[in-house]
């Protein structure tokens, strides 16, 4: 600052601890900075949220820019600016004087520029013989060079906040449109399921979300959309894969009528073969190689349906899909007091946490190994974290989880809906403990 020392408003205008801290930040300008003056408005208009300024203030602020001689603002050239309240009002747009006086105190109180006041109040500068400034008094513009940086990076979380709203809002957009579509396919086709009840779920989501929704907000809201789709996307995918199947078998019987229909011996086994079979096969002499080929190829009707559910992550299961460990948590936090050190940073944290919750619910290790064998270690351990965020509402876990285990071999368990629903109450709960 120019002044070198504390100076105070003129007239009834009170001082305050504000202004006297931004007469100390004015003063700690590092040496030979500078700054394009329109670019830094700029900035402080992308950050104008985050400094708490109006855009009228704003307003007035570009019209006290435009008194600075320079494009760039540094020390060497003066930060004082000393225009008229008439001269100000013209360029503020025609600002009444009320209201002018009004936003520059806003812009004061927002530590952007500085009163540094004459004797009298008035706004002027006195020059030497070779008509150099010697001393100014007005509006200083000291603190938005000693700011600069700072309303930079305000700026740059501004934009990046809002690309962020924008791509969220589009995905969210598209998630929307694409359930709404895939349901619409599904009655159109006839598929089975409760559709009905989904489409009320879909409702549901829909109507949650806000008019004006912050990037975060319509995160938690695009990852329930995401588990309604994959689960929509699931069921369809399971009934090509049935129709698929179905359309292969029909071949396969009309190969063999054709091949050979004097024969009374059906060579290719049927999906639904009894234990036994295999081991009799093995022991049966005349067994030629094809016949083992196909008895290799034969796997029970649930086993079908498992790769019906959709393609699942290299540690998933057969028959389910994976979600993300975020949203995993973000359903079941309970568990993250079980990881190494009481956080969980990744599956391997997870999958060491649900051990030790599988051994404390009573759940067996027979059991738990039947999970990871049928759901996959990461589904297994999630649906462990599931288990115990309902707590007191399962009587028998080690139960609880066979009865999963069964229900995914036949293609009949998703752990999507489970997700969603905890998903759903926790944030229920967050908002009632507010």
């Amino acid at each position: 600052m120019e002044s070198g020392y504390v100076t105070t408003p003129f007239g009834r205008r009170p001082m305050s601890l504000g202004m006297l801290a931004s007469q100390q930040l004015a003063e700690t300008i590092e040496p030979g900075m500078k700054r394009s003056k329109w670019k830094l408005f700029r900035a402080i208009c992308e950050a104008r949220p985050a400094l708490g300024v109006s855009d009228r203030a704003l307003t007035v602020l570009d019209a006290l820019l435009t008194f600075y001689p320079d494009d760039e603002i540094s020390e060497e050239k003066g930060l004082i600016v000393f225009p008229s309240n008439a001269q100000l009002s013209l360029r503020a747009r025609g600002m009444t004087p009320a209201t002018l006086r009004r936003h520059l105190a806003v812009l004061v109180e927002a530590g952007l520029i500085l009163r540094k006041d004459s004797p009298n109040g008035k706004r002027y500068a006195r020059r030497d013989r070779a008509g150099a400034i010697g001393e100014a008094f007005g509006f200083s513009v000291a603190p938005l060079l000693a700011r600069a940086v700072e309303i930079e990076t305000l700026a740059a979380q501004a934009v990046a906040d809002r690309e962020l709203l924008r791509v969220t809002r589009e995905r969210l957009t598209l998630c929307r449109r694409d359930i709404s579509k895939l349901i619409a396919a599904a009655l159109e086709e006839g598929v089975s399921g409760d559709w009905e009840g989904i489409s009320a779920m879909f409702r549901a989501l829909l109507a949650r979300i806000p008019r004006v929704a912050t990037a975060e907000d319509l995160a938690l809201h695009l990852d329930e959309m995401g588990l309604l789709r994959a689960e929509v996307v699931n069921m369809l995918e399971r009934r090509l894969r049935t129709k698929k199947i179905d359309a292969n078998e029909s071949q396969i019987e009309h190969h063999k009528q054709n091949s050979n229909p004097d024969s009374i011996y059906e060579l290719e086994p049927s999906f639904e073969t009894k234990q036994g079979e295999k081991a009799a096969a093995d022991n049966d002499p005349n067994a030629g190689p094809s016949d083992e080929r196909r008895l290799k190829q034969q796997k029970p009707s649930g086993g079908m349906s498992n790769r019906a559910e959709g393609a699942a992550d290299p540690g998933a299961g057969p028959g389910l899909k994976s979600f993300p460990l975020g949203l995993v948590l973000q359903a079941c936090p309970s568990i993250l007091d079980y990881g190494p050190g009481g956080s969980i940073g990744n599956w391997r944290d997870l999958m060491s946490a649900a051990v030790v919750v599988r051994s404390m619910l009573g759940v067996s290790p027979s059991a738990y190994e039947e999970a990871c064998s049928g759901m996959g270690p990461e589904n297994a351990a999630t649906v462990i974290a599931c288990i115990l965020e309902r707590g007191g509402h399962i009587n028998s876990p080690g139960g609880y989880l066979r009865d999963l285990t069964r229900r995914t071999e036949r293609g009949e368990f998703a752990i999507g809906p489970m997700l969603m629903a905890l998903v759903r109450a926790n944030g229920l709960t967050a908002r009632h403990a507010s």
